[in-house]
């Protein structure tokens, strides 16, 4: 591994404990906070927001950030473009048609761009028009670190020293009149960076937690000992008395043993389980607008291998969750979509490691019932040399907060973009179809 890759990797672990606890501490102001207004100290950077816009809610938004850097190149494969093979000779993914491919061959999806065959079960969504792909896209941000990319793309890319998420901006602007503790989840220990703000989110491990085994005594000791725990800091932590409990109360009632899904069930992995939860919670109609949940594993710098290896380990977990979560909402569908993005792509040439480095394009899946579906959306700006940015990367041609703001305003019913994405103008890509009623 060479010197400059041993120093990525050294700063994303870094990068990873100064994220957990910096997020922790963000998650607990939110949660403590909530919209209460406090006094807070002069270098605290202040959130600006524009009159909420009242309305209803829209979709369930469903994000899902595969953190580390995913490879977008392997993963939506441009098997139209012969410099992608030039790049990848070792680790390239067959074209449809390469008779000679032993170990799988890439899934066609318009005759240029195709599916790894790992993500193979998605063309059937794309298909049935219910899933879009995004390719060269990403963040204007060009440090190729972990952090930094993720910082900005969670921010909403925004330098003007607000450091709110876009999804907290966004549940900040519309006024659905939803006050359900759930209206924003992380699943996971802690919550995701664009959750951070001025709207309280709750972040959930398991759904079962909340039960305590199932033994109601137990759930008014807890919720006794909280009540203790909050007394004695009122005037801070009752906002968080009241999350805490709501979503005790709410979460409590939900049968998560004796769920079944409708169609494939979902993996005993840590992806499977997210999107069971989602699910249930969806199901369950308990207020969720919004659910983040983050998937590792994608800094592929050595063996990171081709139709088999490593990284097709990691898509077919994701493909298998997709394809669940897909199948069993079938009856909500038209009301949730799910956005599976990066903070950026891999190299285009393949290192001597045989796995990727950090690079700048990538691309973005998009999932729904209210989905202009069946395509993939792309300027598509070339992988021979002269085309490539930077180090020898894919360019960005279409900027992530243009897929990002078209849902927000078509599909979850928020029309104010300039709000949620300060200093940027959002240009529709026809993505989705707006929302009716």
């Amino acid at each position: 591994m060479s010197k400059q890759t041993m120093t990525h990797c050294q700063e994303y672990e870094t990068v990873s404990r100064r994220t957990f606890m910096s997020r922790g501490v963000q998650s607990a102001a939110a949660l403590m906070f909530g919209n209460k207004l406090v006094a807070l100290p002069t270098w605290m950077p202040r959130i600006s927001l524009a009159d909420p816009h009242v309305g209803p809610a829209g979709d369930t938004l469903v994000c899902v950030f595969l953190r580390g850097g995913a490879d977008g190149l392997n993963m939506v494969v441009p098997h139209g473009d012969d410099d992608y093979y030039s790049h990848r000779p070792l680790i390239g993914i067959p074209r449809p048609d390469d008779n000679g491919a032993s170990d799988g061959r890439t899934v066609d999806l318009d005759g240029f761009f195709g599916l790894h065959p790992a993500l193979g079960s998605l063309q059937e969504i794309y298909a049935a028009g219910d899933m879009t792909f995004i390719h060269a896209t990403g963040s204007p941000d060009e440090s190729r670190s972990h952090f930094e990319a993720m910082d900005l793309m969670e921010r909403g890319a925004t330098e003007n020293g607000d450091y709110t998420g876009w999804l907290a901006r966004h549940l900040a602007t519309l006024d659905s009149g939803n006050s359900s503790a759930l209206r924003a989840v992380g699943i996971g220990d802690m919550l995701p960076a664009s959750l951070t703000g001025a709207v309280s989110s709750t972040a959930l491990q398991s759904i079962a937690d909340y039960h305590l085994g199932g033994r109601p005594e137990q759930l008014g000791q807890m919720t006794n000992l909280l009540q203790t725990l909050y007394s004695q800091n009122e005037d801070m932590l009752t906002a968080a008395a009241r999350q805490t409990f709501a979503s005790i109360e709410v979460l409590s009632k939900i049968d998560t043993e004796g769920y079944v899904g409708n169609g494939r069930p979902y993996q005993e992995n840590e992806f499977g389980q997210a999107m069971r939860m989602v699910a249930q919670l969806i199901k369950a109609d308990v207020g969720v607008e919004v659910a983040c949940i983050d998937v590792g594993g994608w800094d592929t710098h050595v063996a990171q291998g081709g139709t088999v290896g490593t990284m097709a380990g990691i898509l077919q977990e994701l493909s298998d969750g997709l394809m669940a979560f897909y199948e069993d909402l079938q009856a909500q569908m038209g009301s949730v979509t799910v956005v599976v993005m990066s903070e950026f792509g891999r190299r285009a040439q393949e290192n001597g490691g045989l796995g990727t480095d950090h690079g700048h394009g990538n691309m973005m899946m998009v999932l729904g019932g209210g989905i202009n579906g069946g395509q993939v959306f792309a300027r598509w700006p070339g992988l021979h040399d002269e085309q490539l940015v930077g180090p020898g990367d894919l360019a960005v041609t279409t900027d992530y907060r243009d897929v990002l703001g078209e849902i927000i305003q078509k599909r979850l019913n928020n029309p104010l973009l300039p709000a949620i994405f300060p200093d940027y103008t959002v240009n529709s890509l026809g993505l989705a179809v707006p929302r009716m009623g």
